[in-house]
């Protein structure tokens, strides 16, 4: 018996399948204590985030998912008017287990930092200082170290049982490990440590050496930022001096945290293939940081009910509902279809009656009318020949081609999404999967959440 090509097909997709992740276990295990969601921008990293906190919560664990993207999604879909630095208690959950949520306010940690490290007369100084001001606002890696810094303080508290964190929206999400080496580099500057050497030294000696030894460099830097700007750039960092290594200190902490075995990292992609070349991307950087990865989220991954229907069969019946003389339709029908002298006669041939479309409904059409046409019309107005009169089994058949060929293009994006999927897989064979479907809307309310986290347990895309 010739084995069916979809039969062939769907084997082939089953065997390029990475292994399957298992989201429940992952979230059961009481060891593990940080999930760590990333990947590159628009592919669902606050949804999925949110949905593993939810689920959790409900299957009894108390949970707190940090968020450090600026728009509102989270808060909206879990029925809070806002989110800001202190975690808030969901409401509607169900189950044992709490969740909680929080959106990470980059300034206010930043203070916090400040307040906690340094006596009440340097912290007003250094909060009151311009150029700390806008460090705190908007210094490059600003966000993503102080997202370490707030996932070190939560850790810290031991309040939750499990927190998940939504790493900062940019290109490259691996910016979120990178932040602490980069604060290090900058604290650990040429520039910074001519500034602080005034501070270190101290007095007459401090003011010495500033005069002397920075007259040149200073002379220069004021022409270029300006005398005033640079004035508070000394002033902070000399106010800052006591504080830099706590946050070296602290930095190094959360990053040997994000590589402890309790400590799990999913990477969220589209199966698009920017999307999955950022996440091999991602996927080979944790290898080479030993942050421990246990998969890869596939997000918004299509599906078809009536997948053995392949495009190519799809847009030849299409082609042969909307002009069944420009394709093959069986025995007798040559004559009909090369013949120019029949083409558009009201003489043309009438089908066999044995003859049906492929869904076993009698076959209709122009072919199908001609005969009466010579037999009944002959007395009629040229006016009822008009498209207006067109048959309803004549608009059946366009609906219908219609929709086939709509189908084809849903055949087609899935083998796309497919062969990316399978370049991924074949590159790292050893990530586990777990597929989500595409939805037909976003999801704004603990039920949607709720949908996204059985999706993610079960396995497999399930249809919308």
């Amino acid at each position: 018996m010739t084995p069916d090509p979809a039969d062939a097909q769907d084997d082939a997709r089953r065997l390029s399948h990475a292994p399957a992740l298992d989201v429940d276990p992952l979230l059961d295990d009481p060891e593990t204590r940080i999930v760590v969601c990333c990947g590159s921008g628009g592919v669902g990293k606050t949804t999925t985030a949110a949905a593993l906190g939810l689920r959790a919560a409900e299957r009894g664990r108390k949970v707190v998912v940090l968020t450090i993207d600026p728009a509102k999604r989270l808060a909206q879909s879990m029925g809070i008017d806002s989110l800001d630095n202190v975690p808030r208690r969901v409401k509607g959950t169900e189950g044992p287990g709490e969740l909680h949520a929080m959106m990470l306010d980059m300034k206010r940690t930043f203070d916090e930092v400040v307040e906690a490290h340094a006596d009440a007369a340097r912290a007003a100084a250094i909060l009151a200082n311009p150029f700390y001001q806008s460090l705190s606002a908007g210094f490059a890696g600003t966000q993503e170290y102080m997202a370490m810094e707030k996932l070190g303080q939560l850790r810290a508290r031991d309040e939750w049982d499990l927190i998940v964190v939504d790493t900062p929206p940019s290109r490259s999400a691996l910016d979120f490990l990178d932040a602490p080496k980069r604060l290090g580099s900058f604290l650990d500057g040429r520039l910074i440590r001519l500034l602080t050497a005034p501070a270190k030294l101290g007095g007459r000696a401090g003011m010495a050496f500033l005069n002397v030894g920075m007259s040149m460099m200073t002379g220069t830097l004021g022409k270029l930022l300006g005398g005033q700007l640079l004035k508070d750039v000394q002033t902070f960092v000399a106010a800052m001096d006591t504080t830099f290594g706590g946050f070296r200190t602290r930095a190094d902490a959360t990053y040997k945290l994000l590589q402890a075995p309790g400590t799990a990292f999913l990477v969220v992609a589209a199966p698009e293939r920017d999307a999955l070349r950022e996440a091999a991307y991602f996927v080979e950087r944790l290898a080479a940081e030993d942050m421990p990865l246990v998969g890869l989220v596939l997000n918004r991954v299509h599906g078809s009910g009536a997948a053995r229907l392949s495009a190519e069969r799809a847009v030849a019946a299409a082609e042969n509902l909307e002009e069944p003389r420009i394709v093959d339709q069986g025995g007798g029908k040559a004559g009909l279809r090369n013949s120019p002298d029949t083409y558009g006669s009201s003489e043309s041939p009438a089908p066999a009656p044995s003859e049906s479309r492929p869904d076993g409904s009698p076959s209709s059409g122009p072919a199908d009318t001609t005969v009466d046409m010579t037999a009944d019309t002959a007395d009629e107005s040229p006016s009822s020949a008009s498209p207006s009169s067109e048959s309803p089994d004549r608009t059946v058949d366009q609906l219908t081609a219609g929709l086939l060929r709509l189908h084809a293009e849903r055949m087609q994006l899935l083998s796309r999404e497919q062969r990316t999927r399978d370049r991924f897989t074949a590159r790292h064979p050893e990530v586990a999967v777990v597929e989500v479907a595409a939805l037909p809307g976003d999801v704004h309310d603990l039920t949607g959440l709720r949908d996204i986290g059985d999706r993610l347990a079960a396995g497999r895309p399930e249809l919308p």
